[in-house]
This record gives structure tokens, C-alpha cells and sequence, in this order.
């Protein structure tokens, strides 16, 4: 049996989670509508006082890392299902696209680079969604038609334009995103005149995460 304390205790638990996941899903609304908001704004929208959401994340800046945190662990969840998938190649690959627009994932991440210094966490992350991209277009490559001039670095901003697409309500931008995802995908296959000009850089794409300040 629990005492009084135990089950206060689990109801201000309880209280706090449901709290913090209000302020998240308030702020990927906030953030997707301006990036520049204020904190209070996310407080507003998720119905607690401002004190109640400094109790959780101390700054601003805190409170986009996990943002972006939690977008990065779907994209790694996604992308570890599709390189674990053992069926066709191309079928996989395109799969994993799909899945990565409909989550939106990268709809608050575009607008999240360069508003705060990412943690050495964070970068771990990165770097492993960068090792399973390659393993992905790799694979994909050899076994599904991918294109041999598509390179591992072109996987984020062909998903980034798609993402990027916001027009009508929610269904209407599904159905959009699936529309110009299928064009790039068959965009993507083998055949076809050579690209045009280098892939994004490394570094190109990193530099966007250093905060304007630091650049």
C-alpha cells in the first residue's frame, strides 16, 4: 500500500510529466510559427504558469535542445528500422522517407539551426543519423537503383525542402509532402542526365548549427 507521501509524491510525478509535455508540444507550435518567439509564448500555449516551465528548462536555449533532441532520437529510431529491414532495398529507402515527412521531424528542425549551441550529446547523435544515412544510401546503391552520383549528404535537403512544404491543413500538407516526395524519388533512381554541380559539403551543412553570433 502506498502512504500519503508516496502517493502525493506520484501525483506531482505524474502532474510534472503531463506539464512537460504540454510545454513540447506547444513549443514545435510555437517554433513552427517563430522561431524568434519568446519562452513566454510556449508557456502561454501550454496553459502553465511561466515558473512551472523555468522549473523544467531553465532557458530558452534549453528548451530548443530538447526540441531538437527528441527529434533527432525519431529520425535515429526511423533510421535504424529502415538499415535493420532486410527486404528490398529501394522499398526500405523509400519508406524511411515517408515515415521521416509524416513524423515532421524535420519541419521544426529546419527551423530550430542556429538558434542555440548544440550539446556534446546532441553531436553524438548527429554523427550516428550521419553513419546510418550512409549506410542507407550505400546499401540502397548497390541493391535498390539508387542513383551512383546521389550522395549520403543530398539525403537532408531533399528531406528538408519536402518537410518544408505547409500549405492548406494538416491532411492537405500530407498529401503535398507524399506528392513531391514521389517526384524526388523518382527523381532518384538510376538513369537520367548526370547532376548538376557538387553535393552539400560536411561542413556546409554543420555550419548552420553554429549560432549566427558564433559564425
Amino acid at each position: 500500500m502506498q502512504s500519503e507521501v508516496e502517493r502525493k509524491l506520484s501525483g506531482r510525478q505524474g502532474q510534472a510529466r503531463r506539464n512537460d509535455a504540454r510545454i513540447l508540444e506547444a513549443a514545435r507550435e510555437v517554433f513552427l510559427e517563430d522561431p524568434d518567439a519568446p519562452i513566454s509564448a510556449v508557456a502561454a500555449r501550454a496553459g502553465v504558469g511561466i515558473g512551472a516551465l523555468y522549473r523544467r528548462y531553465a532557458s530558452k536555449q534549453d528548451l530548443l535542445r530538447q526540441l531538437a533532441r527528441d527529434g533527432l532520437r525519431r529520425y535515429l529510431a526511423e533510421a535504424e528500422h529502415a538499415v535493420a529491414d532486410e527486404g528490398d532495398a529501394w522499398a526500405a529507402f523509400a519508406a524511411f522517407m515517408q515515415r521521416i515527412l509524416d513524423s515532421d521531424v524535420l519541419a521544426i528542425t529546419i527551423n530550430l539551426a542556429g538558434t542555440f549551441t548544440p550539446t556534446d550529446d546532441l553531436m553524438a547523435d548527429s554523427t550516428r543519423a550521419e553513419d546510418l544515412n550512409t549506410r542507407l544510401v550505400e546499401r540502397t546503391k548497390a541493391e535498390g537503383g539508387l542513383r551512383a552520383d546521389m550522395e549520403v549528404d543530398d539525403l537532408s535537403l531533399i528531406l528538408e525542402q519536402v518537410a518544408s512544404l505547409r500549405l492548406g491543413d494538416e491532411r492537405r500538407t500530407r498529401q503535398l509532402r507524399r506528392r513531391y516526395l514521389a517526384l524526388f524519388l523518382a527523381g532518384l533512381r538510376t538513369g537520367g542526365e548526370p547532376l548538376p554541380g557538387p553535393p552539400p559539403a560536411p561542413m556546409e551543412l554543420a555550419a548552420r548549427w553554429s549560432p549566427e553570433d558564433q559564425r
